[in-house]
Parts: C-alpha cells; sequence; structure tokens
C-alpha cells in the first residue's frame, strides 16, 4: 500500500521548502538573515524526514 497521499504532499512541501530556504541563505547579505534561513532550512530538513519515516511506516500497515 502506497502512503496517504497528504503525507506524500507535505514531503515534497518539506523538501521544496528546504531548498527555498538555502537558496535564500545564500543569497542574504546579512548574516543574521543567513542564519534565519539556515534554521528554517534545517527545520524543513527534519520535518521532511519525520515524513519520510511517516510514509514507510504506512507503507508497513498494509
Amino acid at each position: 500500500m502506497n502512503p496517504d497521499p497528504e503525507t506524500e504532499e507535505l514531503r515534497l512541501a518539506q523538501i521544496s521548502r528546504l531548498r527555498s530556504e538555502r537558496e535564500q541563505a545564500e543569497q542574504s547579505g546579512d548574516e543574521s538573515e543567513r542564519k534565519q534561513h539556515d534554521r528554517r532550512a534545517e527545520r524543513a530538513g527534519y520535518l521532511a524526514e519525520k515524513l519520510q519515516d511517516r510514509a514507510v511506516s504506512e507503507r508497513g500497515r498494509s
């Protein structure tokens, strides 16, 4: 069985946010702004990882 479509959609959204925040961090000229984007990217990466774990778990329940 495939994972819940909502789980996959959320995971893909977090991956997109991760990439966007990394890009913004690279383009930022202000150190504090760069750090803020880095933290947001880390959070998005963490959430994407947890959603991946959830998808694997959902596959295992079938």
